[in-house]
């Protein structure tokens, strides 16, 4: 959906606590495999049991075939993470419980109604996802794209490749992609806060206090208590060498200037 924003990983973990009830683990899992996997809403509900789970254990690569992908796109394989591959494991551990079964042709998302046997339809995903952003307490407009973006923004921020970001969501081109990843505002907001005049002149007292204290180290401790710290600190950040100082008690017009 056009305009979305992402979840950053803080919300991720306050939305993922915000659901309950029967279909609770049905509901968490749609959620955290699309921020974990990058899967289009309707990829997402189009996934069987069969995708996720063989060999009695979640996959580590999950692929999205070209029959589920939006407009006949080419078919990718997307990387299960930990926390995808602890989703599956959780709604497989609920389908046997609720279902007595986990036949690979049944639907991962199942509706509620028919046993299961039919998957939830987007309006129904959208509608649960709403209320659980709503739980959490965040603003902003989020639907059922925020998990994909989510996946985007995250992926970019830890590789900073924009190609590799391309390829797991199946553009084909990569200015589409480029429209998924957004400003990190807390990136931002520490930008902003660090070119402050305020924080400037903080930063800049910081810097002439370590530099004075890295010169009076270099020196071994030998200056005196008496010894007229500014004015050290100033000859300092003009460049003079106070390594030439002599320690016998020699004035400071003796420092030789660097170079």
């Amino acid at each position: 959906m056009k305009g979305t924003r992402p979840l950053d990983n803080k919300e991720i973990r306050l939305v993922s606590a915000c659901f309950d009830g029967t279909f609770e683990a049905r509901n968490r899992g749609l959620f955290m495999l699309g921020v974990s996997t990058g899967g289009r809403i309707s990829e997402l509900l189009s996934l069987q049991i069969g995708d996720v789970y063989q060999n009695r254990k979640a996959v580590g690569d999950l692929l999205y075939d070209k029959s589920i992908v939006k407009g006949g796109e080419m078919s990718r394989a997307v990387p299960v993470n930990v926390d995808g591959r602890q989703a599956i494991e959780n709604l497989i551990s609920w389908h046997r419980e609720k279902y007595k079964t986990i036949a690979p042709s049944r639907p991962l998302f199942p509706s509620r109604n028919k046993n299961g046997s039919v998957a939830m339809n987007r309006q129904t995903a959208h509608e649960m996802l709403k209320k659980a952003f709503q739980a959490a307490g965040l603003n902003g407009k989020l639907a059922t794209h925020s998990l994909r973006k989510s996946f985007a923004q995250r992926v970019y921020e830890e590789s900073g490749d924009i190609y590799l970001v391309q390829e797991l969501l199946g553009h084909r081109n990569v200015s589409t992609t480029q429209k998924y990843i957004g400003v990190n505002y807390a990136t931002a907001r520490e930008a902003v806060e660090a070119m402050a005049l305020e924080a400037k002149a903080a930063s800049s007292e910081r810097d002439r206090t370590d530099l004075l204290s890295r010169s009076f180290r270099f020196l071994g401790g030998e200056l005196k208590e008496t010894a007229d710290e500014t004015l050290f600190l100033e000859l300092a950040l003009r460049g003079y060498d106070l390594s030439k100082l002599r320690k016998n008690n020699e004035t400071t017009a003796e420092i030789i200037k660097i170079g």
